[in-house]
């Protein structure tokens, strides 16, 4: 992939670059799922969305949700209702 080697390199600041800091967030939720089922679970469907910010201050979404829509939309408003249960 082009580039590769550039984004998985820290920030000046130490801060992780972009595809580090993704592989982390997916490492963090895994080792989460693993943490409260165990060894008895299965992966189904994965919705990932995610803010990108380019260079020129513009900020773009960009949503994987594999070949069902529909599937996908019940999904994520399923999402909306656990995160707005979180509270501010």
């Amino acid at each position: 992939m082009a580039g590769e080697a550039d984004e998985s390199a820290a920030h000046e600041d130490g801060s992780p670059g972009p595809r580090a800091l993704l592989m982390q967030e997916v490492a963090a939720q895994m080792d989460a799922i693993e943490a409260e089922f165990g060894d008895s679970f299965e992966i189904g469907r994965v919705i990932t969305v995610v803010e990108v910010r380019k260079a020129d201050d513009d900020v773009e979404l960009r949503v994987r949700s594999g070949e069902y829509p529909w599937v996908a939309l019940g999904m994520l408003e399923t999402a909306k209702k656990i995160v707005e249960g979180m509270g501010g």
